[in-house]
């Protein structure tokens, strides 16, 4: 029974999901690519040290961007794919992105000038946080696409937009510019993706003039913010786990440890878009499932589980067995003693993928309550792990661990959420830990043995006859398969 229903649930559902998952993960393949080139160009360019404050100053950007938006993204697909007028709150929303945007702007350059001294980092706060503004009007229409179904507008502008950005780093390799120049274009461009998703983006349904007329207050502003307080909160430090490194990098250690961890975290960034994809493009297929029945809910997650679990370890083994010989290849020597902290960082890639399934799974059983503490309880562990650890060994392997070990708690605590909401059976949740600890373990111990570039092909070869021989033997003998 839970079995037809599912066919049915996916066969309404399916074309679109993969019609979107295969234009995000196109788009964010090319997106990575292009805006990696530009970051190649630039670690190539300037020196560490001025990578180095350029990397921080774009942090503080990053980091005040995951508070900017308020986390109300899920809260507006919610309630956009539930109401009937749907135009109001879309503009009101807008309003908010935009009031909200001015507001983490300033802080933007409040906490760059509180934080640090440096003249550069405080230029380049200042013209990067004008970014903020721009990225929270882009964020609402980015979102009326994820509730429409309709990333691919989305997708294709942000593609565009990154193509401008590895134009402008092609000429630094013909004419040389000033990093605080470079900065300026890249507001040029944002305003010029901005325009564009306001007209091609959102399907020609945002109207300025009408917005203007919108009236949004304070008071219902507080009231929309507290009523989602906890989006507010999981929006919020979903960012600042990865970026609170950044910080603690900045100040504990030197620019050149900023430069060797914005480089590891490029590549893993990298890595994580299948499932980011995969995440933005299940929600709302999630919710349609939950719609029907929590046994809908159940299956399609068991569906989806042991992908992304396989693409984790995918990419951890191939970060494992490559890095050592690309990262000075793609950035150049003076990173060669960069692949040492990216492998620690890529240990993160192991649950990353359906931390983020498990993430959405109770979201859309209304737990975001307890989604919210889990962040609080990661980011905690993160922060009290990397300032005692950073207090007595300067080392950046210190906050590379302190995230993995962060990440992991918010996954166990996830897994005791799911058991309790009859959604994993804990027999399920040991096999994944086990299985997945004896095949790093595993390939670890080979990686001694057998030189790494060929132990990887070997190894999934292997893994893949095997995973073949089970599925056609099931299927000859009328089992069913049932990926769990």
């Amino acid at each position: 029974m839970i079995k037809s229903a599912v066919s049915e649930l996916l066969k309404s559902t399916k074309s679109k999901l993969l019609k979107n998952s295969a234009w995000g993960l196109l788009s964010n393949l090319l997106q990575n690519l292009l805006l990696s080139v530009f970051f190649i160009i630039i670690a190539r360019v300037y020196t560490k040290d001025t990578f180095g404050n350029y990397i921080i100053a774009n942090t503080i950007y990053s980091f005040v961007l995951g508070f900017s938006t308020l986390g109300l993204g899920h809260w507006f697909i919610r309630e956009y794919i539930n109401i009937e007028d749907k135009k109001t709150i879309l503009y009101k929303f807008f309003k908010m992105q935009l009031y909200t945007g001015i507001l983490f702007f300033i802080i933007s350059v409040s906490v760059s000038y509180l934080l640090y001294s440096n003249s550069l980092i405080r230029y380049l706060s200042l013209i990067m946080g004008i970014n903020i503004i721009f990225d929270n009007l882009i964020y609402v229409i980015k979102y009326l696409n994820i509730a429409q179904l309709e990333q691919k507008r989305s997708f294709i502008l942000t593609t565009f937009e990154a193509l401008l950005k590895c134009m402008t780093a092609a000429v630094l390799y013909f004419y040389f510019i000033p990093i605080e120049y470079i900065v300026i274009v890249l507001i040029v461009l944002r305003l010029i993706t901005l325009n564009l998703f306001i007209t091609y983006g959102s399907s020609n349904q945002i109207n300025l003039k009408e917005i203007i007329l919108v009236k949004v207050n304070y008071p219902e502003i507080k009231k929309i913010v507290l009523a989602n307080w906890t989006f507010v909160v999981i929006g919020s430090l979903s960012v600042v786990n990865w970026r609170i490194g950044s910080i603690f990098v900045s100040k504990f250690l030197t620019t050149e440890d900023v430069a060797n961890y914005e480089v590891s975290f490029k590549l893993l960034s990298l890595a994580y878009i299948i499932p980011v994809v995969a995440a933005s493009s299940i929600y709302p297929m999630l919710i349609n499932a939950l719609k029907k029945s929590k046994d809908n809910l159940k299956a399609v997650y068991h569906r989806i589980f042991i992908p992304l679990t396989i693409f984790g370890l995918l990419a951890f083994t191939f970060i494992y067995s490559y890095v050592d010989y690309f990262i000075p290849l793609l950035f150049g020597e003076k990173f060669a003693d960069t692949s040492q902290y990216c492998k620690q960082m890529f240990l993160v890639i192991i649950i990353f993928p359906t931390f983020l399934l498990q993430a959405d799974v109770i979201i859309t059983l209304g737990l975001e309550k307890l989604d919210m503490f889990c962040n609080l309880i990661s980011i905690s562990i993160n922060i009290t792990l990397c300032f005692i650890g950073l207090t007595f060994y300067k080392d950046l392997s210190v906050v590379n661990y302190s995230i993995f070990i962060s990440i992991l708690v918010f996954h166990l605590i996830q897994d005791v959420i799911l058991i309790r909401k009859k959604i994993i059976e804990i027999s399920k949740v040991i096999k994944f830990y086990v299985y997945t600890f004896i095949t790093v373990y595993a390939y670890y111990l080979l990686s001694n043995a057998i030189p790494k570039e060929i132990l990887f092909v070997v190894f999934w070869l292997l893994i893949a006859v095997v995973f073949s021989f089970i599925y056609f033997y099931k299927k000859r003998n009328n089992l069913n398969v049932n990926i769990e």
